[in-house]
């Protein structure tokens, strides 16, 4: 796979909604029950961190969920993205970018939106080719408003800005030009994944959903 066509699966992901869950599952035997609920919710493309150990045993389940498209978060190593592909994820996303990675992504054909912090890694993967990127930590980097002064001089590239990001500060984000989707937590909060309360975690990705 191309970086380009890499960038151009990783948009249509982005696109799905504007917001992307990011999930850190500790029990494999929810995963389909959350995904259904983000799902029915109108958030369909999920990314489960590979932060834990049940995080490969919850992308295979959540890979069997109708309508949802699973990706795997915090992938660092060409083992992890040879596992991850090898449990169904059809998207990778990482919270920076090496030679290394970009490889073993291109290798496996795993599209991915791959992390960077600066005006100086933006260009370097748009020299790859990579113009879809995650900016990554967003609030701790700057906020809205450094992602919207690298995009004044880069406006080739389009982000997902994904680490501090909430519901009051999503709108922030999404109203810049450079910026295609957001990654956050909030819609999945542990305590109602660990009360399965699904209803609700449905209920608050119907709220994300309307997000623009």
């Amino acid at each position: 796979m191309t970086p380009q066509d890499a960038s151009t699966a990783a948009a249509k992901v982005c696109l799905m909604a504007p917001v992307v869950p990011v999930l850190v599952v500790d029990d494999a035997s929810i995963a389909a029950d959350l995904a259904r609920a983000l799902v029915a919710g109108g958030l369909p493309a999920l990314e489960v961190t590979l932060r834990t150990p049940a995080a490969l045993d919850a992308i295979r389940e959540m890979a069997a969920v109708p309508g949802g498209v699973v990706g795997a978060g915090t992938l660092l190593t060409p083992k992890d993205v040879e596992d991850a592909k090898a449990a169904g994820a059809t998207f990778g996303v990482s919270p920076g970018a090496t030679d290394l990675l970009l490889d073993a992504c291109e290798a496996n054909d795993l599209p991915l939106l791959p992390g960077t912090a600066t005006a100086s890694e933006a260009m370097r993967l748009l020299e790859r080719g990579y113009t879809v990127q995650k900016f990554f930590p967003a609030e701790a980097n700057g906020g809205a408003a450094a992602l919207k002064a690298i995009g004044a001089p880069i406006p080739q590239v389009k982000f997902c800005p994904t680490g501090g990001v909430s519901l009051k500060n999503a709108r922030d984000y999404l109203a810049l030009s450079n910026t295609l989707c957001v990654g956050g937590s909030w819609v999945a909060p542990k305590d109602k994944v660990l009360a399965g309360d699904w209803a609700g975690i449905t209920a608050l990705a119907a709220e994300a959903a309307k997000l623009s």
